[in-house]
């Protein structure tokens, strides 16, 4: 199962290639926030990621409620955040 997993922009680097750098329950990570090139990004915003893209801002009470809910989820939720440490966008 693939979800959606809210993450904390520590950094927008600027070397072009449309990254920031996150914070997902303590798994710090770039992603691709190509998809919100007309949103206003910086350290501290939060972001809604699947599969190494950042799909929509969100407010800090909405991630902090689905990071709740998704860590009610059991197996779900570390199979997720495994796949997320494994992974790497360079």
């Amino acid at each position: 199962m693939c979800l959606g997993i809210p993450g904390q922009v520590l950094e927008v680097l600027n070397d072009g290639a449309d990254l920031a750098k996150v914070d997902v329950s303590g798994v710090r990570r770039k992603v691709n926030i190509g998809l919100l090139e007309h949103e206003q990004l910086g350290a501290g915003d939060w972001v809604l990621i699947h599969v190494g893209f950042a799909l929509s801002k969100i407010d800090e009470n909405e991630a902090e409620a689905t990071l709740d809910m998704l860590k009610g989820m059991g197996q779900a939720y570390t199979d997720e955040m495994d796949a997320l440490r494994e992974s790497m966008i360079e």
